[in-house]
């Protein structure tokens, strides 16, 4: 039966035309309603497919990283995070972010409804937004690399999923959120734009690494000798593999198109797929520009250092991300220009940041803190800078508070927007560090964080994955020789050793003779 012959008979045979038009009018629109629907559900899963399949990417950059004794750990880690993500979310996490979300002018710190996924929830929504909490606690994986305990490790996924994620998400993206853009009050007219989660993913797994790393500890020979003396120079450790690097780069460019781009599915506006693609054109300039800016910076301050050009591919790449990460908040509300320059000083950010936790000697395997936490600041602070009406009104069907230098060229000191970005940088930074610093402190006080010496020394693949004797034996002799090397010998070792040359050609000898009061089994 068709649409006309139904109207037909809910009118009562059509003697009232109006009527029948009506009926008519109201079956198309709910018909057109349910086909937005099932397609919005179907792109929700698509990208948050993409977003999913990031984890493959760092899992990648991550084996890259490391040294080979430590490449199945690594792994390991990276396909328990993705695990633990899921028990979480699926227990408490989705309902602390967003349970029980309503249009009405309630402020709640925290759901309260929807556990267990009981009740009405949309699961293309819930995987959305799973494929986001799994992607925050992936991102410290490569900070702990091999030094970490695998039952810590697992701890911390579930805990910052379950609890500490949930609680920023819910602040920024929540409808009951008090610095939400999608609240029906927002926060002075605006609340806070964080498109794809510049803050809420990026500065939570960023500020979580920089905690995690300071407690933990560097990597043993990273700035120490095997007797505790500082070295003069860093020594850096090489990953084993570059091109998995590289390989991971770009599957991680790949799985952005869903982040960014994805996240426009969400927003209440008509025309989401406009600003959808400005999404993806504004995270392509980004992370082109964030590659060049820190390839090119790289390679001039080394020709001012030692006279000679040298390109650097793990600059380049975590340029790449750099940009990637800074575009996340202001992707839907920013001009194709801006991005260009928003990706441009992400990479400079990445360079100032790697070289600053060298200065401080906190050692971070994969520069993940640089990339994710520098520029997950920035990225905010952009949104407040350069978000355009054009782009407010397009994304948030609002454009009375704009970008700060928007207001200035309207002759104005409108800085409502960029406030509030700040604001919310204050209160992800706290939220995190009240939470993750006592519970790290915890995990080290209990001494279940720290891998032990002679584990971390043979390997963790060693220690928690098994290996031959042979590749035991192998280890223990390169580590031993590489440990050694870098604390003695002449200062033409050491140079070799800075140059990748981590074997001593002459090992030092001691030059002492019998001491004078020592028993012969002591000597």
């Amino acid at each position: 039966m068709g649409t006309f012959e139904k109207c037909l008979i809910q009118t009562g045979g059509g003697d009232n035309l109006e009527q029948v038009l009506q009926c008519i009018s109201d079956s198309v629109e709910t018909r057109d309603s349910v086909k937005d629907d099932i397609y919005k559900s179907w792109l929700l899963v698509i990208c948050g497919s993409l977003i999913f399949f990031m984890q493959v990417g760092f899992a990648m950059l991550c084996a890259g990283c490391v040294r080979k004794k430590n490449v199945q750990n690594t792994m390991l880690k990276n396909l328990l995070d993705a695990c633990g993500a899921a028990v979480a979310f699926y227990t408490v996490g989705f309902a602390f972010a967003f349970g029980g979300q309503n249009n009405t002018h309630d402020v709640t710190f925290i759901g309260s409804q929807n556990f267990f996924l009981m009740g009405d929830v949309n699961m293309a929504f819930w995987f959305f937004q799973f494929a986001f909490s799994a992607t925050a606690v992936t991102i410290v994986a490569g900070t702990l690399a091999e030094r970490c305990q695998m039952a810590a490790y697992l701890c911390y996924s579930v805990f910052l999923t379950g609890f500490v994620y949930p609680v920023v998400a819910h602040a920024i993206w929540s409808r009951n959120g008090f610095l939400s853009a999608f609240a029906a009050d927002p926060y002075r007219g605006v609340g806070v734009v964080d498109f794809a989660g510049s803050g809420v993913v990026h500065i939570t797994a960023g500020c979580t690494s920089l905690i995690s790393t300071y407690i933990l500890g560097a990597r043993k020979g990273r700035f120490h000798d095997n007797r505790g003396r500082l070295l003069p120079v860093p020594r850096t450790i090489p990953g084993h593999s570059i091109a998995l690097q590289l390989m991971g780069t770009f599957v991680l460019w790949f799985g952005w198109y869903g982040f960014n781009p994805g996240s426009a599915l969400l927003l209440r506006v008509a025309d989401t797929g406009r600003v959808g693609a400005r999404a993806a054109v504004n995270t392509s300039l980004s992370a082109a520009a964030g590659a060049c800016s820190a390839l090119f910076t790289n390679m001039f301050l080394k020709e001012r250092r030692t006279g000679e050009y040298k390109f650097d591919l793990p600059s380049a790449m975590n340029g790449a991300l750099s940009g990637l990460v800074a575009v996340t908040a202001s992707c839907g509300t920013i001009e194709n220009w801006a991005a260009f320059a928003v990706g441009g000083i992400a990479g400079l950010l990445y360079l100032a940041g790697s070289a600053t936790l060298v200065k401080f000697r906190l050692d971070d395997a994969v520069d993940a803190i640089p990339v994710h936490l520098a520029n997950g600041i920035w990225g905010m602070i952009a949104s407040g800078l350069f978000s355009s009406p054009h782009g407010m009104m397009e994304a948030f069907n609002q454009d009375d508070h704009v970008g700060w230098f928007y207001s200035l060229g309207q002759g104005s000191l409108d800085g409502t927007l960029i406030g509030n970005q700040i604001l919310a940088i204050c209160f992800v930074f706290g939220w995190v560090t009240c939470t993750m610093l006592p519970f790290f402190l915890w995990l080290n006080y209990m001494g279940w964080f720290r891998a032990d010496s002679l584990d971390e020394l043979v390997g963790l693949d060693l220690s928690y994955m098994g290996m031959a004797q042979t590749q035991l034996a192998k280890n223990v002799t390169e580590d031993l020789s590489e440990v050694g090397s870098v604390g003695g010998g002449s200062h033409k070792e050491r140079q070799d050793n800075e140059k990748g040359d981590i074997l001593p050609r002459n090992p030092p000898q001691s030059n002492m003779g019998p001491v004078e009061g020592l028993p012969d089994d002591e000597q």
